[in-house]
């Protein structure tokens, strides 16, 4: 259980113990857009029951910001609650999110001791049936919300909600307030500084972002992540320039954040760069 806080008129956000994971309602005449579900159809059934004593209104929608299992696995709870509502994603997280999923929960097949380990295997991952390319309106009767997809960063398929009336941005892992941001296997780390670009495009200085994981930020915080984020590019730039091995890359560079979190980070990175900027130097 968690509680709904307003951090903007008829914008409420819940933060959820596991994974630290935050899911965000917004008002409008025409129901509640819930933005991300939580990471099993059990931990869902809670957040709708969170929802009910919020006592807002009843769920129209909802929205995805990426394909990854603690924002959508709680899809198919929701329809199972609110019936046939739309779940709104950008269409490269919607192709990828049943396939994420199985390899999430390949993880906790494995992992006898987790303690979330039965209800990730038995959520069904639901992907989204609403998709754009680059940017949609939905028209929520007394207020717009505006999702846009910044480039690839976190994933290929992040979203970003814009609640223009009120200021506010949910940034879902673009953006991170409880840890360092996450590189996973499915990160573009050379492209994420950029992304940000147009997320702070977005905002202003008196904007609430409302990241994945952990509480909401201001414009300020967000522009630290992104030069830092631009410094981890640089560095990964640099090692291979340089002729660093990858295998040997996590040793010898300097990074912005802590290295025990960045192998995926430089595996992608050098993937990522043309082969003749990964050759040792002439000498």
């Amino acid at each position: 259980m968690s509680d709904f806080i307003e951090v903007a008129q008829r914008v409420w956000v819940a933060r959820y113990e596991w994974l630290d994971v935050n899911v965000t309602a917004i008002g409008s005449d025409r129901g509640l857009v819930v933005v991300d579900t939580h990471s099993s159809g059990l931990a869902a059934s809670g957040v709708i029951d969170d929802l009910r004593r919020l006592g807002a209104g009843q769920v129209a929608a909802v929205v995805n910001t990426h394909s990854h299992f603690d924002h959508t696995f709680g899809n198919g709870a929701f329809r199972a609650a609110y019936g046939d509502i739309a779940i709104h994603a950008h269409e490269n997280a919607a192709a990828a999110t049943v396939a994420s999923g199985e390899r999430v929960q390949g993880y906790y097949r494995d992992d006898l001791d987790d303690p979330h380990r039965e209800e990730v295997l038995a959520t069904q991952p639901v992907p989204a049936d609403r998709t754009f390319s680059s940017a949609v309106s939905l028209d929520l009767g007394d207020r717009a919300v505006e999702l846009v997809h910044p480039g690839r960063g976190h994933t290929d398929g992040d979203l970003v909600v814009r609640v223009p009336d009120v200021d506010v941005v949910l940034a879902g892992d673009l953006v991170e307030e409880s840890a360092a941001p996450v590189y996973g296997t499915d990160c573009f780390p050379l492209d994420w500084p950029h992304s940000m670009d147009v997320v702070l495009g977005l905002t202003t200085a008196g904007s609430t972002v409302v990241p994945g994981h952990g509480a909401p930020v201001d414009r300020e915080f967000v522009e630290v992540q992104r030069n830092d984020l631009g410094l981890m590019a640089d560095a990964i730039r640099h090692l291979a320039g340089s002729g660093v091995p990858l295998e040997e890359a996590l040793t010898v560079g300097e990074f912005p954040f802590p290295a025990d979190g960045l192998a995926e980070a430089l595996r992608r990175g050098y993937e990522q760069l043309p082969r003749g900027r990964r050759q040792l130097p002439l000498v």
